[in-house]
């Protein structure tokens, strides 16, 4: 699953820092320096970042994922649903699937949505995995030994993800024998340095992290906005100012000017992170609040904790976006006034060389949905408070009662991805 790096011939002497932090302030820390041999790039712990996703922003196909964000608005107009996560769920899935082969799957069509389809069993074994990893990584590892009911279930998940990344990777080369049809597909396999291993590994990875976290992250967006109806409409007056008529593409530059909308974007995240924090395994020992914690200690940082305490936001319960914007209005500077916000409060995709490589497609994603969904309805929400459950990722903990009254009638008038 990993890329092949060249190790360094002849690494050259620097200094290694070792940092002992002190929890009562983020920006306190002692800095003791000593002259080490520093170890290959290559043997840093944690997943290697594949070639394309690191300059990932340069290249998302945003024609195809505008397409099937449109398509579903169309099924959101004629059906109404009991609970709007599944759809969502399926959403994600098509992006992730239409980004990473430029192929539709046809994920919203009758069979597909029947209970035995591929992309149903997918979108389930996604959520089997996240929510047996916690389980099994705490308490009695009974699965270490033998295998028990919960590991099994997690193992047949990932076989069958496994199983549909493999036929996916398969179809993608017998393509290119015939027809040139560029994808992110196309440059791991066209890339020498990486085994076909790898790229089924990397497959994966985009069905498995690419479909709850994202759907859960913008369910609880859509939910603060549908109790926010202010903010929403503030989110659709940026939508009807980057967008002229229903009609015309997202473009680079048309995210690139939607600040209010990643300011709804984070300022959800910030209430309902997509995890408690970010683990890490020390590799040396520090000393934490005084205390001294050694090397090797599982360390998770208690970003959802932080991101609701008054000593770091004004009105940390309360969800407003501007707190976010760079502007100087009245509005943004009242609740930002004494106070500044720390860079590592808010994680939502970790940090360092263990963050989150689909950033950029998960920002994308919920980007443009916002920006299409408030542009076409004002929807309302129509079920009790919403909360979350922690399973590995935070789910929301009831069903998405969504009401939406279309204001903007539209018809994608776009040709098909397969075309383009």
């Amino acid at each position: 699953m990993y890329t092949q790096l060249r190790k360094c011939s002849e690494p050259l002497t620097r200094k290694k820092l070792y940092i002992k932090f002190y929890s009562d302030k983020f920006a306190k820390c002692k800095i003791e320096t000593n002259e080490v041999q520093p170890k290959p790039f290559s043997d840093i712990p944690g997943p290697k970042s594949l070639p394309v996703i690191g300059t990932l922003y340069k290249y998302l196909p945003l024609i195809e994922t505008d397409y099937v964000v449109q398509e579903f608005l169309e099924l959101c107009s004629k059906e109404k649903f009991e609970d709007f996560l599944p759809v969502l769920s399926r959403l994600f899935l098509e992006c992730n699937i239409t980004i990473f082969l430029t192929v539709l799957v046809s994920i919203f069509s009758k069979e597909e949505r029947c209970e035995n389809s591929t992309s149903s069993k997918l979108i389930d074994a996604a959520f089997t995995t996240n929510s047996a990893i916690l389980k099994l990584d705490n308490g009695l590892q009974l699965w270490r030994f033998f295998e028990t009911p919960l590991y099994r279930k997690l193992r047949k998940a990932q076989m069958y993800m496994e199983a549909v990344a493999l036929e996916l990777v398969s179809s993608k080369r017998k393509d290119m024998e015939v027809q040139y049809s560029k994808s992110f597909l196309n440059s791991y396999l066209e890339n020498s340095a990486l085994d076909i291993k790898d790229v089924v590994g990397m497959a994966c990875d985009m069905l498995l992290a690419g479909i709850d976290t994202t759907t859960y992250s913008t369910a609880f967006t859509l939910y603060h906005l549908a109790k926010n109806q202010d903010i929403q409409e503030k989110l659709r007056s940026e939508a009807m100012q980057l967008l002229d008529h229903h009609n015309q593409q997202i473009t680079v530059e048309v995210l690139r000017n939607a600040s209010y909308t990643k300011a709804v974007i984070k300022e959800s995240l910030r209430l309902n992170p997509i995890s408690i924090g970010v683990g890490r395994i020390l590799q040396t020992d520090v000393i934490l609040n005084g205390y001294q914690v050694p090397k090797g200690t599982v360390v998770v940082t208690q970003n959802q904790i932080i991101c609701r305490l008054s000593e770091y936001f004004n009105e940390p319960d309360s969800f407003i976006p501007e707190r976010w914007l760079r502007d100087n209005s009245d509005n943004s500077n009242k609740i930002n006034s004494g106070k500044s916000i720390h860079p590592y409060v808010l994680l939502p995709f970790g940090h360092g060389p263990r963050s989150c490589i689909a950033r950029r497609f998960a920002e994308q994603n919920m980007q443009v949905l916002l920006l299409r969904i408030c542009q076409r309805f004002k929807f309302s929400w129509h079920g009790n408070e919403l909360g979350m459950v922690s399973l590995l990722i935070n789910k929301p903990d009831a069903p998405l009662k969504f009401n939406f009254h279309e204001i903007l009638k539209a018809r994608p008038n776009f040709q098909n991805c397969n075309d383009i």
